[in-house]
């Protein structure tokens, strides 16, 4: 026979869920505004603001080429010896995954906390990765203590652990819907009503607290009113190609990653790595960064074909070399800067077969794809793109269809890999 929860636990369970959604928020809230500082200090831009309407790219194209190149190469000073000494002296780290698949084990704080900053800190001085997986161990830190403090159940601290990572990505992103469906498709893998409203709940009053302080801004700029008919069809028809690009990409960081070893050659391989990236974005301010510059240069149809097709090139290279370095952080937003582009190069080379369309909506439905495969998410990747740029609803059906082919193709392939 179940037992029922007393009142007073169903009490503690809610205030744990508020609790997580407002730590979230201000966890989320307080990183952004960290990266910013840094981000205007390291290349000299918009001192007086730090939410002003000068953009990363915008300031980092008017640093001097030499400045670029020393604030990257000191990103991966920091970023070699950072996490060399984390994980030579630091407890060794819990994943989220790793903490919501076991709640017993909890995230060690300080060593979660610096894991964090190091990435929020190299991101903004130009790392070519994402900045979405700190605010996540932040809030899933801060979610675990707040559950096992009140004396929830292992699968309550389960739940909460998976819903600050979520509430993390909303605050960061101004996501709160693509929080909530994130918590459940790829931490929780699972949908129950009890999940599906601590998800919305906590990403819900993460986002909004978050705006408190960031403003109730969307990430990319997209003006395309209406999706035609034939991207529709160019939907359809690209998701397989989008699939098996993102397949490539997550064969190359895994390998990547695999290859890190924390002992002398991570300081040594950093420097290298981040010395290469300087010295390219010297000639290619687009390259520093998680990619938001290039993807919003896709969404104004500004990118020409040699532009296009240097920087996707270059920017795989890069992130295959800082990974390999030892660098750490997310794959999301250089996943959709990555689709972006190889969407606005399908549009430069196809584009006059498909009248009425043009590159923004090309370069929409690719990051949409790739971003779906590459990260295995694909209900999280559309509601992600739907909130990143408000679009039209029109735009449904030719993302759905690319997702769709990407994500079936992508996990298709991996398949026949293993088999």
């Amino acid at each position: 026979m179940t037992t029922l929860p007393t009142r007073t636990y169903w009490l503690q369970r809610w205030a744990a869920l508020l609790l997580t959604g407002v730590l979230a928020g201000l966890g989320g809230m307080l990183l952004a505004l960290l990266l910013h500082e840094i981000q205007h200090l390291a290349y000299g831009y918009s001192r007086d603001s730090l939410t002003g309407p000068q953009t990363f790219l915008q300031g980092v194209t008017d640093a001097s080429a030499r400045r670029r190149f020393f604030v990257i190469l000191s990103a991966g000073i920091v970023a070699g010896c950072g996490w060399w000494l984390l994980g030579r002296y630091g407890k060794k780290r819990v994943s989220i995954s790793a903490a919501v698949k076991d709640p017993g084990k909890p995230m060690p704080g300080i060593t979660t906390l610096i894991h964090a900053l190091l990435q929020i800190i190299t991101v903004a001085m130009g790392s070519p990765l994402g900045r979405e997986v700190a605010p996540r161990e932040v809030g899933s830190l801060f979610a675990g203590g707040v559950a096992r403090y009140l004396r929830l159940t292992p699968t309550d601290i389960q739940l909460m652990i998976a819903c600050g990572a979520g509430a993390g990505l909303a605050a960061v992103y101004n996501v709160p819907l693509a929080g909530a469906v994130f918590t459940l498709e790829v931490l929780l893998v699972s949908f129950s009503w009890d999940a599906a409203i601590a998800a919305v709940v906590t990403s819900a009053l993460a986002a909004w607290i978050a705006t408190l302080g960031l403003g109730d801004e969307h990430q990319y700029r997209f003006t395309t009113e209406l999706a035609s008919t034939s991207l529709v069809f160019w939907g359809a028809l690209s998701g397989p190609i989008m699939g098996a690009a993102a397949f490539l990409f997550r064969r190359l960081t895994q390998r990547a990653r695999s290859k890190v070893r924390s002992n002398w050659q991570m300081p040594v391989f950093s420097l290298v790595a981040f010395a290469a990236l300087g010295a390219l974005s010297m000639w290619f301010p687009q390259l520093p960064g998680n990619g938001k510059g290039p993807t919003q240069l896709t969404l104004d149809g500004s990118v020409t074909l040699q532009l296009a097709l240097a920087i996707v090139c270059i920017k795989i290279f890069v992130i295959w070399a800082v990974l390999r370095g030892g660098a750490e952080g997310g794959l999301l937003t250089p996943g959709l800067t990555i689709g972006a582009l190889l969407g606005s190069l399908l549009f430069i080379v196809l584009g006059r077969l498909f009248p009425g369309s043009d590159m923004a909506g090309f370069a929409l439905t690719g990051a949409a794809g790739f971003l779906s495969a590459s990260m295995q998410m694909p209900v999280t990747a559309i509601t992600l793109m739907m909130e990143f740029t408000r679009m039209d609803h029109s735009f449904l059906v030719p993302l759905a269809l690319c997702i769709t082919g990407a994500y079936m193709t992508s996990r298709q392939l991996e398949r026949w890999q293993k088999s």
